[in-house]
């Protein structure tokens, strides 16, 4: 009896599948594009990811490489330019990091512009630069601040300073990738902020207004409460790629002149598993693998920490 009342759940269970899968099946579909798209780009490659820990030779295969263990995690930690490159990359990173309310600023001041046709404009324009290539970008940069024809030393010559080779000066270096990255940016990032202040009910502004609430109080007791779980959850997940910069601009705002502060771990990994003569590919995946490591414990701290303080968290 028993046996067959089992068997009589698992029917049921298998029929409500189906019954569900019949009537939402349009959602279903819809959903199946990101999770074949996970699977195969995220969660396939994640068999190659031994290669950290065995000296590859595309000739034997991954299988057939012999296993060396933690060997090339301790000849990058060991490596001479190991502190200089994860201070590069924790630089820039955390200098990122700082600008993170600037998004946030952004959405308050167009949640309280009065003009819509000025609030369009100014989305529009602040949205715009999201678009640009990095390579584009990176041209945009060298341009603007280029020793001869940049607009920027045209305009210092023109008061009576001296021409400044901008990229070539390491203390210029962080500004410049930072602030520019915040150029590009902040319009698109504020995006998800206007979507979440366009939330906040007008009742709780109104009765603000009756009681003579000025907008930066509205703004403090208000809007910001109201966007929080939304802001710790934006933040929790930029603390997760402190150590992942990106080695495209970087890459590309290099020179010989810029390098000892220019040098990141994703510029150090593409040269030495791509572009070296002789390429490390289980070297760079085990630097690869180190910094994951790295952002998934940081992850799962500023979560845990963000759970504990605010009540918001991604899990």
């Amino acid at each position: 009896m028993k046996v067959k009342s089992v068997e009589k759940r698992k029917m049921s269970i298998w029929e409500g599948i189906c019954r569900e899968f019949k009537k939402n099946w349009s959602l279903y579909l819809l959903v199946s594009i990101p999770v074949i798209y996970l699977v195969i780009f995220r969660y396939v490659p994640m068999y190659g990811v031994q290669i950290a820990f065995r000296r590859y030779q595309p000739v034997r295969g991954i299988m057939g490489s012999p296993w060396v263990g933690l060997d090339y995690f301790k000849q990058f930690i060991t490596n001479h330019r190991f502190w200089s490159i994860i201070r590069n990359t924790l630089s820039i990173s955390l200098y990122t990091l700082a600008t993170f309310p600037l998004s946030i600023i952004l959405a308050v001041l167009l949640n309280y512009i009065p003009l819509r046709g000025f609030k369009k404009t100014v989305q529009l324009v602040s949205y715009a630069p999201h678009f640009i290539s990095t390579v584009v970008m990176v041209s945009i940069i060298l341009q603007f601040l280029d020793t001869r024809n940049g607009l920027i030393n045209i305009l210092i010559t023109s008061l009576g300073g001296e021409a400044v080779n901008f990229m070539a000066k390491e203390e210029m270096f962080y500004h410049i990738y930072v602030w520019s990255g915040v150029w590009q940016t902040i319009g698109y990032s504020s995006i998800i902020y206007i979507a979440a202040l366009a939330g906040v009910s007008p009742e709780l502004h109104e009765a603000a207004i009756m009681d003579g609430a000025t907008i930066l109080k509205r703004v403090w007791h208000i809007d910001l409460p109201c966007i929080l779980p939304t802001v710790m959850i934006m933040f929790i997940m930029q603390c997760g790629t402190v150590m992942s910069v990106g080695y495209e601009k970087v890459f590309l705002m290099q020179n010989d002149l810029n390098l000892a502060v220019s040098e990141v771990i994703d510029t150090y990994v593409y040269k030495q598993g791509l572009t070296a003569s002789m390429p490390k590919y289980s070297y760079s995946t085990a630097v690869g693998l180190f910094v994951s490591i790295i952002n998934s414990s940081l992850l799962i701290f500023v979560n845990w920490a963000a759970k504990k303080f605010s009540g918001s968290s991604l899990w």
